[in-house]
């Protein structure tokens, strides 16, 4: 008898245990069921403060869900494929600059020399307006050294080293605020393509690319530059000394006047009097570009361009793209 009712009592604990631990399973799913969902949630809040900080459009943002493969239990991260960064798409920043925010881009550089501390505002206590650069060798140092005497502090002075020898010219005083480029055997035209992109020299006015064996004894740079300014000249040349030995009677110097845009050449040499050289030309030895066109002619020289030859006949091409 007393055993039949222990038995009883064992078989009501039982029950009891189970009733209790189905209640408590329920209750863990129902908790982790609340859980996931507030997660979840918490996602979608999230990103839809990323969405608001950002006052630009952004693409839907995938979900990659991850797959299990049962037979061997490594995970399928092919959906990984679908998923999609945030994306900031703005049209007015430059090509290259797209995904970036606005407000940290800047379209263009310069040739500015800047210091290694201090404020930055003090970098340059006058900005040049012109950029004038020379490739050079050592032995014409001293033919550089007069002609940039002839100018400024308005000129920017930029020197390509074709020889390779760039911390001798330090015996110049001009030299040691001058910006110099060495690269062995290069003609003028090779450094201009690579060194003289336009939003990095565009904040020059004019451009200035210049052999390294013109004699300017009788030359004034800044009052060429006034000369240029004043009648709008988008590519020009300061004039040749006429007892000089020249090409070209386009660029002979005349005294009667400023500036001229035609002559007549020698008889055969213009195969149309309104075409170079007997209209619109300027030589590739002492070019003055200004910014707008300059954009351009970087455009026309070609990377296995050379010496130039033959640039010279095609320049007016860029004029007549700013005069249209």
């Amino acid at each position: 008898m007393r055993i039949m009712q222990r038995s009883a009592f064992k078989r009501s604990n039982d029950s009891t245990r189970i009733i209790i631990t189905a209640i408590m399973g329920i209750s863990f799913g129902i908790f982790i069921g609340i859980s996931i969902s507030s997660v979840h949630l918490s996602k979608i809040s999230l990103l839809s403060g990323v969405k608001s900080s950002f006052d630009v459009p952004m693409t839907e943002i995938g979900i990659a869900h991850t797959i299990f493969d049962g037979s061997s239990g490594t995970k399928n991260i092919e959906a990984l494929r679908s998923a999609t960064l945030p994306k900031i798409n703005v049209s007015s920043n430059p090509r290259g600059a797209e995904l970036l925010p606005p407000g940290i881009v800047v379209s263009e550089s310069d040739l500015y020399l800047r210091r290694l501390w201090g404020d930055p505002s003090e970098d340059l206590k006058k900005k040049p307006k012109y950029l004038l650069t020379f490739t050079v060798g050592y032995d014409q140092r001293h033919n550089i050294d007069a002609a940039l005497k002839k100018f400024s502090d308005d000129f920017a002075i930029l020197l390509f080293h074709y020889d390779g020898r760039t911390s001798e010219w330090d015996q110049f005083e001009w030299s040691k605020n001058a910006i110099h480029v060495s690269v062995k055997k290069q003609t003028k035209w090779w450094y201009a393509k690579r060194f003289l992109h336009p939003d990095i020299v565009s904040a020059f006015e004019y451009i200035l690319i210049w052999d390294e064996d013109l004699g300017v004894e009788h030359f004034d740079g800044d009052k060429y530059m006034n000369l240029v300014i004043k009648h709008g000249l988008e590519i020009s040349q300061p004039g040749i000394e006429p007892n000089n030995g020249l090409t070209w009677e386009m660029t002979k110097r005349r005294g009667d006047r400023e500036v001229h845009t035609v002559t007549q050449e020698r008889p055969g040499w213009c195969s149309d009097p309104h075409l170079p050289p007997c209209a619109a030309f300027v030589e590739i030895m002492a070019p003055a570009f200004s910014r707008e066109a300059w954009r351009c002619v970087w455009h026309m020289i070609q990377n296995d361009l050379v010496h130039g030859w033959g640039l010279d006949f095609a320049l007016r091409r860029c004029v007549e793209m700013l005069s249209s």
